[in-house]
């Protein structure tokens, strides 16, 4: 796997260059010090996978994030001092279509080797028919209930849709979008100030609440349990993403008592395609975001490989269809 390193730091260059260095699989593609000079490279060589740095001279991690997924795409870590200080400008870039972010690593860290096997992993490897389907009533003791699962350029896609929804929003909504858990408190902060519906991280023991966000907040995943709370649980161990989207949406599938609304976002890989399957095979409305919208059609086009959306729809008609849906529910 080649992987080009983007930071001013020379310092902090040689300490993820010898990092790299301790997997012999891994080859240094190049290095650029700031990021004018990491898209004039990526033009040329094209790696596997960039580590951008967010803060540098001449043009900032963001900028080139955005030219290079737009003239030559390749994965994007951002690794910069701090994701929580810099929390709106790792959100921009990753909305741009870099794929995750962690802090700048000290030399011997394995949490920059974790992220780097992950993306790894992920590397090597016709719209539905729209249908649809009325909602039975839910009793009092389960709400109305959205889950959301997004990956690659998810914030601000989920921004598009979570704004859309009224301050008197009947169903509650729970979202897993693929983050390190260091980085969820400032994702949820920055998204309180985004939407009207208040965001919580979703913690053991409590439940969904109507007209609230509840964020998957630890790297272990983010499940549904049989009394309809919150739980997190270690297994599946061999997740590719801690959350994982599936298990979250096959544990509201088996526990859930009436069915709801699942929606599958942009993102890379196939989490959470199986697990909107599972959905719909329960009697769930399913939604997977259309590839004209996706910044990385990959979770949504599995899920529409397997027939597991009921719908297909660009990110600013999901808002509409899910308040039709529960709207019919009602009926």
């Amino acid at each position: 796997m080649r992987i080009a390193i983007v930071n001013d730091m020379r310092m902090m260059v040689e300490a993820m260059r010898r990092i790299l260095a301790t997997i012999p699989e891994y080859d240094l593609a190049w290095v650029a010090y700031d990021g004018a000079e990491a898209v004039s490279k990526c033009a040329v060589d094209t790696p596997d996978l960039i580590l951008m740095d967010i803060l540098m001279p001449c043009m900032d991690g963001v900028e080139a994030t955005r030219r290079i997924m737009s003239q030559s795409p390749c994965a994007i870590i951002i690794v910069t001092a701090s994701i929580n200080r810099y929390a709106g400008k790792v959100l921009e870039a990753m909305h741009y279509g870099a794929l995750d972010a962690i802090n700048t690593p000290a030399e011997g860290s394995t949490g920059l080797l974790n992220k780097i096997r992950t993306i790894a992993k992920l590397l090597g490897k016709s719209p539905q028919v729209r249908t649809v389907k009325k909602l039975s009533s839910l009793p009092k003791l389960s709400p109305p209930l959205i889950v959301i699962g997004a990956s690659t350029g998810g914030p601000q896609t989920l921004v598009k849709i979570l704004g859309q929804f009224p301050q008197n929003f009947a169903a509650a909504i729970v979202i897993v979008q693929h983050l390190d858990a260091q980085f969820t408190p400032g994702f949820a902060a920055w998204l309180n100030e985004q939407v009207i519906l208040p965001v919580e991280i979703a913690t053991t023991g409590s439940r969904p609440q109507p007209g609230k966000i509840f964020l998957a907040g630890t790297n272990q995943h983010l499940v549904i349990t049989s009394n309809l709370s919150f739980d997190y649980a270690e297994q599946p161990a061999n997740c590719l993403y801690r959350p994982s989207i599936d298990v979250l949406f096959q544990s509201v599938a088996k526990h859930w008592l009436e069915s709801g609304i699942g929606v599958l976002l942009t993102g890379m890989g196939r989490d959470g395609a199986q697990g909107l399957k599972v959905l719909r095979d329960a009697g769930w409305h399913t939604i997977a975001q259309n590839q004209e919208t996706s910044i990385v059609y990959g979770m949504p086009k599995v899920a529409v490989e397997l027939k597991a959306a009921v719908e297909v729809l660009p990110v600013d008609a999901i808002a509409a269809a899910c308040t039709k849906i529960l709207r019919m529910s009602d009926n």
